[in-house]
């Protein structure tokens, strides 16, 4: 073939099929017609080509991974109030979000706070930001998770489920303390944090502090082995504000008139 015979579109379209290139296949004709209109040098072509290639497939995998991570939907760091909540360190957030610190290390987050008060917010846009920035990450109820490892064990099917986990860089458990204090649930549980421990990370939401992990594991051994687990290398975040839903339903009841902090609110009697 010399540089003036013709190219087949068909036949070139078909090759990048067969080599799974579907940006290249999309933008060849535009990008070789401007090539030819400005004198481009081969190797420019083939650059510039290559490059959008594996930008189109870090977003198409950057989409796979949104869909199955099932991340509650609008919860982003732009939609958190960080000046609520002042707790927390925005600049210690945008840290964890790069990943690199601590989901290579295997460690945990967690987060304590009164229920209403943005702990699942966060967890969820913390999740976002890491799989935007190429990290796998699961979000799931604990409760829904414990059940379908409940299953698994009664099918004696329970560490391959566990290990099919493993390609979560991240699982975020969003509220622990809905686990019934019961041994088949909590003993799943424990399986799962002990066979992520310093391998894969877990991050939890919980409304209660450690000390009253004892309502949620049946033995105080376990209690403490699971927390041992999962402090040993972690970053607590804790977020002890007034619940972001009640807030906003006092600001509705408030309505346009006096401005928030001279506004009182009704008490009723019984």
């Amino acid at each position: 073939m010399t540089a003036s015979d013709p190219i087949d579109a068909a036949r070139l379209n078909l090759l990048l099929n067969e080599l799974r290139l579907p940006a290249i296949k999309h933008l060849w004709p535009a990008f070789t017609e401007r090539a030819d209109k400005e004198g481009w040098p081969a190797a420019r072509l083939l650059a510039a080509l290559a490059e959008h290639e594996i930008a189109e497939r870090g977003q198409r995998r950057i989409e796979r991974h949104l869909a199955e991570a099932r991340l509650p939907p609008g919860k982003t760091l732009s939609g958190f109030n960080f000046d609520a909540v002042p707790t927390i360190s925005k600049a210690r957030v945008m840290a964890l979000v790069a990943g690199d610190s601590w989901l290579e290390a295997g460690a945990n987050l967690i987060l304590f706070g009164p229920p209403g008060g943005g702990k699942t917010h966060l967890a969820a846009a913390i999740g976002l930001g890491l799989i935007e920035n190429g990290w796998r990450v699961l979000f799931t109820r604990t409760t829904d998770l414990v059940q379908k490892l409940q299953v698994a064990r009664r099918e004696l099917a329970l560490e391959a489920a566990i290990a099919r986990l493993d390609k979560y860089h991240l699982i975020i458990l969003d509220d622990l303390a809905y686990v019934t204090k019961d041994q088949p649930e909590t003993s799943v549980l424990f399986e799962l944090i002990s066979a992520r421990y310093e391998r894969r990370s877990i991050a939890i939401t919980a409304n209660q502090p450690f000390g009253d992990w004892n309502r949620i594991f049946p033995d105080p051994a376990m209690t403490l082995a699971a927390v041992d687990r999962l402090v040993h290398h972690s970053t607590i975040l804790e977020l002890n504000v007034e619940s972001y839903r009640r807030r906003e339903a006092i600001d509705q009841q408030r309505g346009p008139g006096r401005p928030a902090s001279r506004a009182t609110l009704k008490t009723q009697t019984d």
